[in-house]
């Protein structure tokens, strides 16, 4: 009877990790895709004159375009139970595409090599911490309501400062800004482990890809932040 009970209860924990490594895999898939989807419009942005005279260097739709990525964050972050599969992906590219565009103002202002280079150590970075995140036994809820209310301290200085024009305020933003993302990957990832050991899998197609999506959007949201956090300190100005 032991051994019955035993085998089932590590049967039962082989089908939780499977179920959450199948629903990570799915969200790094739609991260990698929003994240590849952002650098190609950035690069179709910054070689078009065109693009760049619309959207960069007209004040009201380079604000226009920051608003409608926040509405598309708030929007999809709110409803997205309530959106078909098909819908909620969309709207995720699309505010990936717009992301890009926004972007592509960095590669104007920032050397080609450092780019790159930031970008390959924040992948690092954020390899690492998603690494934890999985394998930890820890808790990290905590973490992530210190980091959240550290992301609200962060917004509030980055607004001020849009007044103050800082510069120490600037690198203390950029350096909240690394801490923040990189605990908030840490924690996103473990809750999003924790989704998929909880049985998502076994709701339907339609909640996994909808699952799938909100996941793959915190996470991007992360890697974005904290890979404009690093340009800040490691990027060569053109």
């Amino acid at each position: 009877m032991y051994n019955n009970g035993y085998n089932r209860t590590v049967s039962v924990s082989q089908a939780q990790t499977q179920a959450a490594t199948i629903f990570l895999a799915k969200v790094f898939n739609w991260m990698a895709m929003g994240l590849g989807l952002t650098g190609l419009m950035a690069l179709l942005t910054v070689n078009s004159e065109t693009a760049m005279q619309i959207f960069i260097y007209n004040p009201m739709m380079r604000w226009g375009l920051l608003i409608g990525e926040l509405g598309l964050v708030f929007y999809l972050s709110a409803r997205v139970m309530r959106l078909s599969p098909q819908t909620a992906t969309a709207l995720f590219l699309l505010y990936s595409a717009l992301n890009g565009v926004t972007l592509s103002v960095i590669l104007q202002v920032y050397t080609a090599t450092s780019v790159a280079g930031t970008f390959f150590i924040t992948a690092g970075m954020f390899g690492a911490m998603a690494i934890y995140g999985m394998v930890t036994k820890k808790d990290l809820s905590g973490l992530g309501s210190f980091m959240f209310m550290g992301l609200i301290g962060m917004i509030i200085a980055s607004l001020v400062n849009i007044f103050l024009q800082s510069s120490m305020m600037a690198w203390i933003v950029s350096g909240l800004g690394v801490i923040i993302f990189t605990g908030l990957t840490a924690y996103d990832v473990q809750k999003i482990t924790q989704i998929g050991a909880a049985g998502i899998m076994e709701e339907g197609e339609a909640a996994i890809r909808k699952g799938a999506i909100m996941g793959a959007l915190a996470l991007y949201l992360d890697f974005i932040n904290l890979f404009l956090s690093l340009l800040h300190f490691l990027g060569n100005r053109e």
